[in-house]
């Protein structure tokens, strides 16, 4: 008898329990029936009623979900290649086109795989290289090692910015039906393949090397100047420095020669004495140990010997 109680309450308690749910703040529900979906999509938070086991709940999130995708090479109009990494952010606007298209999130990623992926690769292959990797004309800094007519930059008119919004816009026109809205996307890293990068290093070190030759000229030049300032500066003083000693040695000669032309005319006595005095310089002067020389005994530097001896 007890047994008979309590098995239909149980049943009641379950269809109760299947009957009633919740819906939380970030989620949107559908209710399908047999597969098909019923009524209108449940956006409000709150506890709901449902038809137990025969009706079905489908949750889907109503915040933004973020799309990832896998780094792809990419052909440039310019026949370059690069590695292309974008990545997106959308939502489900509408659960019930949703559902009936994509049925879960499973779906949706699958689709976005192949409209974003497809629409860069559109857009880039519509661009040469410069306009992918930048954004905006822009002058091109000049430093002393870097001058303008050296530096330039080729002008763009599409740039990177505007791809990124082309990808958006033509992202956002695919998946109008899907129920979905693509909030952003963004090219998160654009790298060079293995051979353009490589090429592109090697121009960055002939840029490097090129500048340092330049630097290396311009400190060989300065350093060449310099010398000959230099020289220049010391030849002039020993130039100067020369001429002062000479004038200092002629005005020294000549008090020297004034003093002893003084001397010379005052008797006959220093006259001799004078006469002396300019021999035994020359003799200083001119003869040493290893000189022979024959002497008249009628010349002047004879004279000397000739009174020394008496002979």
């Amino acid at each position: 008898m007890r047994l008979l109680v309590i098995i239909p309450l149980a049943i009641v308690l379950i269809l109760l329990l299947d009957a009633f749910y919740v819906v939380e703040e970030p989620e949107q529900v559908i209710i399908t029936q047999f597969g098909e979906p019923v009524g209108d999509p449940i956006m409000e938070p709150g506890l709901k009623v449902k038809i137990p086991f025969i009706q079905a709940l489908h949750r889907f999130e109503k915040r933004f979900l973020e799309w990832d995708g896998d780094a792809n090479e990419l052909p440039t109009r310019d026949k370059r290649f690069i590695w292309v990494d974008t990545y997106a952010r959308w939502r489900i606007s509408d659960p019930l086109k949703f559902f009936q298209r994509l049925r879960d999130e499973r779906g949706a990623y699958s689709r976005l795989d192949d409209i974003i992926d497809g629409e860069t690769r559109n857009a880039i292959a519509k661009r040469n290289l410069v306009e992918v990797i930048r954004s905006v004309n822009r002058d091109p800094l000049v430093t002393e090692e870097n001058p303008e007519d050296e530096n330039a930059l080729e002008a763009i008119e599409f740039g990177r910015e505007r791809i990124r919004q082309e990808v958006l816009d033509k992202s956002q026109t695919r998946t109008e039906d899907l129920g979905i809205e693509i909030l952003d996307v963004q090219l998160k890293r654009i790298n060079y393949v293995e051979e353009v990068r490589r090429k592109v290093y090697e121009r960055m070190i002939a840029e490097r090397l090129r500048i340092a030759d330049r630097f290396r000229s311009e400190g060989e030049g300065e350093a060449a100047r310099i010398k000959g300032e230099k020289d220049r500066e010391l030849k002039r003083i020993t130039s100067e420095a020369y001429r002062e000693a000479e004038g200092i040695r002629g005005r020294a000669d000549a008090e020297a020669t004034a003093i002893f032309a003084a001397a010379y005319d005052r008797s006959a006595e220093s006259r001799a004495f004078y006469s002396f005095l300019k021999t035994m310089e020359t003799y200083e002067t001119v003869l040493d140990e290893e000189t022979t020389v024959i002497l008249s005994t009628g010349g002047e530097l004879y004279g000397p010997l000739k009174r020394s001896t008496g002979r």
